[in-house]
């Protein structure tokens, strides 16, 4: 590895990891990956449930509907998609 691509690496900088849970496979090579959030509302206290959804790539479909996959950020890989699946954590029973 030459010196170039030794410094692009340390100053690419951290992707996001996130957990969540598989609910479409219906595309091929894709997945919607939905994270769901709780959090105590600042001023009023309660608790505020928030649901994101994340278009990922699954090169090999290996991911199914149910199954709690782990994604990362990447570059732009369609309209839509800017994360891909990294590796499955649990599968669906």
């Amino acid at each position: 590895m030459s010196q170039i691509e030794e410094d692009t690496e340390e100053t690419r900088g951290q992707r996001k990891i996130r957990t969540g849970r598989v609910v479409s496979d219906a595309m091929d090579k894709s997945v919607i990956v939905e994270i769901r959030d709780a959090a105590q509302h600042r001023t009023y206290g309660k608790i505020v449930r928030r649901n994101v959804r994340f278009n990922a790539h699954d090169e090999d479909n290996e991911a199914g509907v149910g199954d709690t996959v782990r994604i990362t950020e990447t570059r732009p890989l369609s309209k839509t998609k800017r994360w891909r699946v990294v590796d499955i954590l649990e599968k669906a029973k």
